[in-house]
């Protein structure tokens, strides 16, 4: 552009743009695209941009106050975004058309002069190609909600289906079937026939206990052992009446009773074979569900003033036939059962006589009727 160019040519330039915008089809009232067009000028314009922009601003009132702010505070970025190939055609040449087919063309000619269907088709280039990178940004941006939420909505999927199983979990479970000695003993459970339990020792804690496998002297008949740990298949003992009481009914003080080993089918026994270990009186387990004596026989005493058996309440068993009493001691075998401790009979009343009612699957009380 020559020096001697005034601010007048350049406003009369930008009304002759305006009229060209309007000729290749640009809207004036989208301003977004008429200003990226005047920062598209070619280079002896540049310093004319905040002229057209504020000429603009007049045309576009109050809406375009906060598009210029913009544009100018991010003029670096919309340079950045032309590309070279929009730079050189708009440097050979720029045509200004007036309005009107009888008006004569202005020529302004930097290298050469070029048809004025040149410049419409480098103007709507370069405006297409502004528009659809920023369009291409936006979409970037604007995805849809789930594609921008999807981790965060997988984890909370996790977590409600964990809750889920927990929760399924514990209110599946049956605390009667399994219950600790502590809790088993603070419910009171009423002890009837026909219940599946485990006799637990009070002063050892070891549970009564029985397996296939025969004494090595005495009867020869199959062991019985006072066993340490709690989850142990062969621990569990039903009670079984010796009269005609039924399943469900309870079990009064002095009723006797028969303990029938759950895994062997066969019966807590005593006689007077010499123990293993002791040499008190031998406790084993003989017959099975056709073949029972009275050697099967024990009385249930209950300590205190308890009438009916709760898992509350200390217990002793008398065998019948020989009068000893159910017994276990601190004794353990090294052998066969290592670990184990004798259970046997004796004849007096001890503290090693005690047992509690501890784990077990227990039927509720039949009612009468």
């Amino acid at each position: 552009m020559d020096e001697g160019t005034t601010i007048s040519d350049h406003l009369s330039v930008l009304n002759e743009i305006v009229f060209e915008l309007e000729y290749i089809g640009v809207k004036i009232d989208d301003e977004d695209k008429a200003l990226r067009l005047i920062w598209s000028l070619p280079s002896s314009y540049k310093h004319m941009q905040l002229i057209l922009i504020r000429k603009l601003k007049r045309l576009f009132a109050s809406k375009a106050h906060k598009t210029i702010i913009d544009i100018v505070g991010n003029q670096k970025k919309y340079k950045s975004e032309q590309s070279s190939e929009l730079h050189r055609a708009s440097v050979k040449s720029f045509i200004v058309a007036p309005s009107g087919q009888n008006q004569q063309h202005n020529t302004l000619t930097r290298r050469k002069s070029a048809p004025p269907s040149t410049l419409n088709q480098a103007a709507a280039s370069g405006s297409k190609r502004i528009v659809l990178k920023e369009s291409s940004s936006e979409s970037e941006l604007d995805l849809p909600f789930w594609q921008r939420t999807w981790f965060i909505l997988l984890l909370l999927l996790m977590a409600i289906s964990f809750f889920g199983l927990a929760l399924f979990l514990f209110l599946t479970l049956d605390s009667d079937y399994v219950s600790t000695p502590v809790s088993a003993a603070s419910e009171g459970v009423q002890i009837t026939y026909g219940s599946t339990i485990k006799l637990m020792h009070e002063k050892t804690k070891f549970r009564l206990h029985s397996h296939d496998v025969p004494y090595g002297s005495g009867s020869g008949q199959q062991s019985v052992t006072g066993f340490p740990g709690v989850d142990d298949a062969n621990s569990y003992w039903v009670v079984r009446s010796t009269d005609s009481s039924k399943q469900g009914d309870p079990i009064k003080s002095g009723s006797i009773i028969r303990l029938q080993h759950m895994k062997t089918r066969r019966w807590l026994h005593s006689h007077l074979h010499a123990s293993p270990i002791s040499g008190n009186m031998e406790v084993s387990c003989f017959g099975d569900d056709n073949e029972s004596d009275t050697g099967d026989y024990w009385r249930l005493e209950i300590e205190g003033s308890g009438k009916t058996w709760r898992q509350d309440q200390r217990i002793r068993f008398q065998h019948v036939d020989t009068g000893g009493f159910l017994h276990s001691h601190d004794k353990k075998y090294t052998r066969i059962a290592g670990g184990q401790q004798e259970v046997c009979g004796v004849r007096e009343k001890r503290a090693d006589n005690v047992w509690l009612a501890a784990e077990g699957v227990y039927f509720p009380v039949t009612e009468s009727k």
